[in-house]
């Protein structure tokens, strides 16, 4: 597979300090074993790498399927097609996790539509808490 098969791979990365986060922490501080940032960036690398084979391997099982849409059985269908079979019952977990976490967000951005109160009551009571505030630090 050459570097630049799928065209834009330059581009692809992640989060660096995430990156670093997710090894410190996986990586116990009473070893002593430091990760150097090249060792970090050849991670990030093979992670993309990854990522962009099952992608690739997702999308052409959802083809086959005639779906326009990538779903996670395609995801579970690619890791089992591409020997990472072990790595499904950890998929489908972060896929439950997922919903669950989005359920909240639904939840939370009707939280306006569930006050009962207009734009303006709300900036006017928006308006006396800081003005509270402001006179508890004067």
């Amino acid at each position: 597979m050459s570097d630049h098969e799928f065209g834009a791979n330059d581009d692809l990365s992640l989060p660096k300090a995430t990156v670093q986060k997710i090894v410190s922490e996986i990586l116990p501080a009473s070893t002593g074993i430091a990760f150097s940032k090249d060792a970090r960036d050849l991670l990030i690398e093979c992670c993309v790498e990854f990522i962009t084979l099952i992608s690739s391997e997702a999308n052409e099982i959802s083809e086959r399927e005639a779906k326009k849409t990538i779903g996670c059985d395609h995801i579970t269908k690619a890791l089992e097609a591409l020997g990472f079979g072990e790595y499904v019952p950890a998929v489908l977990e972060a896929a439950a996790e997922h919903k669950e976490v989005q359920k909240g967000r639904e939840k939370k951005s009707n939280k306006f539509e569930q006050s009962g109160l207009s734009i303006e009551e709300l900036e006017r009571m928006q308006a006396e808490q800081f003005a509270a505030a402001a006179a508890r630090h004067t």
